[in-house]
């Protein structure tokens, strides 16, 4: 990837919105920003055109060069997706138009260490909501950018995987939770690759 003066100037234009495709250990996945930080990230689908039309719905390719965050942030996600210990703390996002209970639950997900889960009840108690379980599961699934944002590090009751809206569904979840030495049921990762 490259970056620069144009790249910066991109970002700092307004609100447009731009992605960019990059290759990973994992497949093709997408990345879409503003210049308030990353709005999107887009495991991969089956094939590259499925990964960027969902990306285009809401975004304009980036034709200049991107910007040093997006880079840095690319290389971050193609490192992970190679198995290295990785966090994404520190990525600034723009969660304009997501209301306050999800970014409540992405918030504290934020905070899970690579190689630990939460159970999505354990979530709703530390947001002060014991009773919402069930919509913290859901604020998981509209989840827009996985990852780094770590849904797929929040299980059902009784350490069981849960559901995920990603592409692959559980399936990719379960090899997620393998990259970083998390394995369900006792069993071995489920490597490499999600296609």
């Amino acid at each position: 990837m490259v970056g620069g003066v144009d790249g910066d100037r991109d970002m700092m234009q307004g609100s447009r919105t731009h992605y960019c495709l990059f290759d990973t250990a994992i497949g093709i996945c997408g990345v879409a920003w503003s210049a308030r930080g990353v709005v999107r990230l887009q495991l991969p689908e089956s094939n590259p055109d499925t990964t960027e039309a969902r990306l285009a719905r809401q975004a304009t390719k980036a034709v200049t060069l991107l910007p040093p965050a997006i880079e840095e942030t690319i290389d971050q996600l193609q490192s992970y997706a190679g198995g290295h210990r990785e966090d994404f703390s520190a990525i600034i996002l723009d969660l304009t138009g997501i209301a306050a209970f999800e970014q409540s639950v992405y918030a504290v997900a934020r905070t899970i260490p690579f190689g630990e889960t939460l159970s999505y009840g354990e979530i709703a108690r530390q947001i002060e909501a014991p009773d919402a379980a069930r919509a913290v599961g859901q604020a998981l699934g509209r989840n827009p950018i996985p990852i780094i944002i770590p849904c797929h590090r929040i299980l059902a009751k009784g350490h069981r995987i849960g559901g995920f809206s990603a592409p692959g569904g559980a399936r990719t979840k379960e090899r997620l939770l393998a990259l970083e030495g998390v394995h369900m049921d006792g069993g071995m990762p489920l490597l490499p690759g999600f296609a």
